[in-house]
């Protein structure tokens, strides 16, 4: 087998991870109603469930950092992805509290190694590819966040129990996951060292004061994101006065739009750079809060929704390309630390937006997410000002790309 033909297919195996992914969290979120329901979760403790899954996730994404010096990223998603299928199924297999308590704390566990290892393939691939690929894979979880929500709408509409609406797609993906994990490439760094070798190059202290920019912009990204998942629907039935079946809609425009921007994102990249791209990103995000913020009506509310969309899909994942661009050597320890600031503004994003809505309006609190993503603005050097190219020391070139094979790509 070529290189490039290992390198493709690699590629869609791990396309395929980011969609399976972009199924099970969406079956999750859209049906906590249903879980608190289920097992008569109290308003007052569901907070604590909630919380505990990206604390439990951030903290798997620091054990993922340190395992895969010792084992190849591709063996930690291989194993990671079904045991959050598994647990997504647990979830709605349950009849007691603690049955749901250890779901959950084991979907958080799993899903921070699955979203640490998975970025870590995607770097590496970029790399081996030398030229932006990175939102594509990203993409393909928007797609999965869109069909896994429709299966989910599908299964509250049917007024199915939760076993039987996450039976399916678990049936369904786990074997396909599981078999597309056989195709997985693993990168390597500059020197050729597997795991273990070159994993901490780079990363010492000082290193670490690097990584912060993108922690920061890591970090208010997600703050934009949890805004949109769970105030948008509010915020249009209470403060728009929209119906309640209109204020459905902004979440699943948001998803629509944020596949269709990550879909030609990368086009973007290797025409105007990641630095660029970010930048127009930004400012079209900020727009979008300011839209939300000030909007008279429903109407003009989903079109800041849909700013947001479009603004917001390509800072995430050129956060996690940049910083395998600066940490060569070290990017799947980058990712991993860059992973937790995920989780970081997830957690702070939505209680702060109901603090601010509580103490002084809903329409206010939406500029707080707009002035933390354009912190962006002043970290956009951190993803560097011309189109990235990798592989200086094996770079081949075919026609106008750079695909850097060197001696990583071990197929597992």
């Amino acid at each position: 087998m070529t290189d490039d033909v290992r390198l493709r297919r690699g590629r869609g195996a791990l396309g395929f991870s980011f969609f399976v992914q972009g199924v099970a969290f969406a079956l999750l979120v859209t049906r906590i109603p249903a879980i608190q329901d289920r097992y008569g979760i109290s308003d007052g403790l569901l907070p604590a469930f909630l919380a505990a899954v990206p604390v439990l996730a951030g903290a798997s994404s620091v054990a993922t950092e340190h395992l895969v010096k010792r084992v190849a990223p591709s063996v930690v998603l291989r194993w990671a992805q079904p045991l959050v299928l598994l647990s997504l199924l647990g979830v709605g297999a349950g009849g007691q509290m603690w049955h749901v308590a250890v779901a959950l704390g084991a979907f958080g566990l799993s899903v921070g190694a699955l979203d640490a290892s998975m970025n870590m393939l995607g770097v590496s691939l970029q790399r081996a590819y030398g030229r932006s690929i990175m939102l594509g894979f990203h993409a393909a979880y928007s797609l999965g966040g869109i069909l896994g929500a429709s299966a989910a709408w599908a299964g509250a509409h049917w007024q199915l129990n939760l076993f039987v609406s996450y039976l399916p797609a678990v049936v369904v993906l786990l074997p396909l996951a599981l078999l597309g994990s056989r195709r997985y490439v693993d990168g390597t760094g500059p020197d050729g060292t597997g795991p273990g070798g070159a994993a901490d190059m780079g990363l010492g202290a000082g290193g670490f004061k690097l990584l912060l920019p993108l922690c920061l912009v890591m970090a208010c990204a997600y703050i934009g994101d949890s805004t949109v998942a769970n105030w948008s629907a509010k915020y249009l039935q209470d403060v728009l006065g929209s119906s309640e079946q209109m204020a459905t809609v902004p979440y699943n425009v948001y998803m629509v739009t944020t596949l269709v921007g990550r879909a030609v994102g990368d086009l973007g990249v290797r025409r105007f750079g990641a630095a660029a791209v970010v930048r127009a990103g930004t400012l079209v995000a900020a727009a979008g809060f300011a839209v939300v913020a000030a909007a008279p009506g429903a109407w003009v509310g989903m079109l800041g929704f849909t700013l947001l969309g479009i603004g917001l899909c390509v800072i995430v994942p050129q956060t996690f390309a940049a910083a395998g661009r600066l940490f060569p050597g070290a990017s799947d320890t980058a990712v991993a630390r860059l992973n937790i600031f995920n989780y970081v503004g997830f957690l702070i994003g939505s209680p702060l937006v109901g603090a601010v809505g509580d103490a002084w309006s809903y329409r206010g609190a939406m500029l707080v997410p707009m002035a933390l993503v354009l912190v962006t603005l002043f970290q956009a050097r951190s993803f560097g000002s011309e189109p990235a190219r990798y592989g200086v020391r094996h770079e081949r070139r075919a026609g106008d790309r750079a695909v850097d094979v060197g001696r990583g790509g071990n197929e597992v």
